[in-house]
């Protein structure tokens, strides 16, 4: 199993921290490193830092040599999925294909107001998002010029130049926490399905889910990599962990994650494994907490692999 993280970047990403964070995530083994596409908080002011998503990408596309990254993820709501898809392939060219396209749907309100971008209802968002999709798998995916006479996202004679050098382009990441419409999405155009922030138990159920979707798509279930975002919770010491707990139950933890010194975090992740995760994507809460990424990685990536 491979572990990789997840940086929360409405949470005070800077370049500074940044650039400290691809080089301890990169020295210390970790498979990938994600950003979120975030431009506020969630619940209001003050608003922290929140490096634009697909700049601080393409720094690390040219200053990191083996690791892979991405967002995680990229909604459609921000830019539109064809320019997405060109920013995509021209930066997995330059990092030498290793870029892996999460997108979603969009869905923070309060970034979206500000911003003024439309959000929409539920339906409205996975309708958008299903168009976004196919956009961009198409772009990847066919050698003649896309026309598509859409709802949200028309194009005419649209073709991505100059061609990626990976055939089809980027992996394409689809995730959340398994609703029927965004598994049979998944299932559809998907190189890897992404859940997040459950236990072993439901994970094993909804790979089986994705399962029977990606048979009632004509797909073989083997052909989609499944990993999942975690919170991880750890400290060298019961004492340190406890402190970080802030006096909720290791059950709360463990409903979205994993918590405890590294030995018993390394078992629980590995749990997982059973429920064919091939990684896991630990949730970087503080951009500025480079001892969480060295306990991760000198004390529970050897216990993984």
């Amino acid at each position: 199993m491979e572990l990789a993280i997840n940086v929360e970047a409405q949470n005070g990403l800077n370049w500074n921290n940044w650039k400290k964070i691809a080089a301890a995530a990169e020295d210390l083994g970790f498979a990938a490193i994600f950003r979120s596409d975030h431009l506020a908080s969630f619940d209001g002011p003050p608003d922290l830092d929140a490096l634009e998503c697909w700049v601080s990408l393409t720094w690390l596309a040219g200053n990191t040599k083996r690791i892979q990254f991405g967002p995680l993820v990229t909604p459609v709501t921000f830019r539109h999925p064809g320019m997405v898809a060109r920013m995509a392939a021209n930066v997995d060219d330059l990092s030498g294909g290793r870029l892996i396209l999460g997108m979603g749907t969009g869905w923070a309100e309060r970034e979206h107001a500000i911003w003024g971008y439309p959000l929409g209802d539920l339906k409205t968002r996975f309708d958008r998002y299903e168009e976004g999709l196919e956009l961009v798998y198409r772009l990847f995916h066919e050698d003649q010029p896309v026309t598509m006479d859409g709802k949200f996202f028309p194009v005419k004679d649209a073709v991505i130049l100059p061609r990626p050098n990976r055939l089809h382009g980027p992996d394409l990441l689809v995730g959340g926490r398994g609703g029927k419409r965004t598994l049979s999405l998944a299932a559809r155009y998907a190189d890897e399905w992404n859940a997040i922030l459950m236990p072993p138990s439901e994970a094993v159920e909804l790979s089986k889910r994705l399962d029977t979707a990606m048979v009632e798509a004509s797909r073989k279930p083997e052909e989609i990599r499944r990993s999942i975002m975690l919170n991880v919770t750890i400290g060298r010491t019961d004492a340190e962990v406890r402190q970080k707990m802030g006096g909720k139950s290791e059950a709360d933890f463990q409903a979205i994650g994993a918590v405890g010194t590294p030995n018993a975090v390394a078992d629980q992740l590995m749990a997982y494994a059973e429920a064919g995760i091939y990684r896991i994507v630990a949730q970087v809460l503080d951009p500025d907490d480079m001892d969480y990424l060295e306990i991760l990685g000198t004390r529970v990536i050897p216990q993984l692999s």
